[in-house]
């Protein structure tokens, strides 16, 4: 297999967590097996990896060695908790990550070879339009804090019941019943899948309280490590920080588990630059107030400090 040559690091601070995604990336990239994947881009992947990071003191594992948008990620966090499955209120803050999707989909059932751009603007000005064709279908949020569930009517037949909050569960169980090994929110709705723009990658996520600290472990069934986990990292550190102040708990650790582990072909360039890098400094995060509910943060509520990254490196979005 052939391989990108890539600097070996000189570790000034050999403790420092992002070794541990870094040393990933390059197991990936030099041991990966190559195959052709959904997107018919390819890539080279493993299978079953795992990171852990410890939140005490308000430490964040945002990566350094590029700079990662930690403020489009909050966003797109705050969007999930809200259970709203359209990209326009996204689109409104400037938040991009999801305009690939429905962009496709929309140019595959019209045959309007329509600029991303231009769908985009106009998603922001038409509601309607927004309406028809900004949607996502039930993906995270919707199955987060609405579940949908099912009752009968009594001639054999069924009718929708009231949604599931899991959100709101954990957060209660959390507080009642600590001991529990039941604090999960799961986004793998058999069901629903197809009606998905995209099913989820990051799935399932398992709260702990031990030792008066609340830990986090999150499965992630497909992982584009290049563009997609530092986000999945900084949203899922979050969401525990979060979860903690909501339930009266000290934050703990964050544990990562990969299924399908993978990078891009295409993704050459980012890998060999950031591979040459070392990471430096401490970022840390401070929420500013309690909100009365997990549901009611802002993102003016997240302060990040001491995070000064290295330049941002481009790569395209496989869709």
């Amino acid at each position: 297999m052939a391989s990108v040559p890539v600097q070996t690091d000189s570790r000034t601070d050999p403790d420092h967590w992002e070794w541990q995604y870094l040393d990933l990336m390059r197991r990936i990239w030099e041991q990966g097996s190559e195959r052709q994947d959904r997107t018919g881009v390819g890539t080279r992947s493993i299978m079953g990896t795992m990171l852990r990071f410890d939140l005490a003191g308000g430490a964040m594992p945002l990566v350094t060695t590029k700079r990662v948008y930690w403020k489009t990620a909050t966003r797109e966090l705050l969007w999930f908790l809200t259970g709203k499955t359209n990209i326009r209120p996204l689109v409104l803050q400037g938040v991009k990550i999801w305009n690939e999707w429905p962009h496709a989909n929309y140019v595959r059932e019209t045959g309007e070879e329509i600029a991303l751009d231009d769908f985009v603007a106009r998603i922001a000005e038409d509601q309607e339009f927004a309406a028809r064709w900004g949607d996502l279908g039930p993906v995270y949020g919707k199955q987060w804090v609405d579940w949908p569930t099912y009752e009968p009517v009594g001639d054999g037949t069924y009718r929708q019941g009231q949604g599931v909050n899991q959100v709101a569960e954990v957060v209660r169980s959390l507080k009642e019943n600590p001991g529990s090994r039941r604090h999960i929110i799961e986004g793998w709705n058999v069901a629903e899948l197809d009606s998905m723009a995209l099913p989820p990658c990051h799935k399932t996520y398992q709260f702990q309280i031990g030792e008066g600290r609340l830990n986090l472990v999150l499965y992630q069934r497909s992982c584009d490590v290049a563009l997609g986990l530092p986000f999945n990292l900084w949203s899922a550190a979050a969401l525990l920080r979060m979860m903690a102040q909501q339930t009266g708990y000290e934050p703990g650790e964050l544990v990562w588990m990969g299924g399908d582990t993978h990078l891009y072909l295409n993704h050459a360039h980012l890998v060999e630059e950031q591979l040459s890098r070392v990471p430096e400094g401490a970022p840390v995060l401070e929420l500013a107030r309690t909100p009365d509910s997990i549901f009611d943060y802002r993102i003016e509520d997240f302060v990040v400090s001491g995070y000064a990254p290295q330049a941002p490196i481009a790569a395209p979005v496989a869709v």
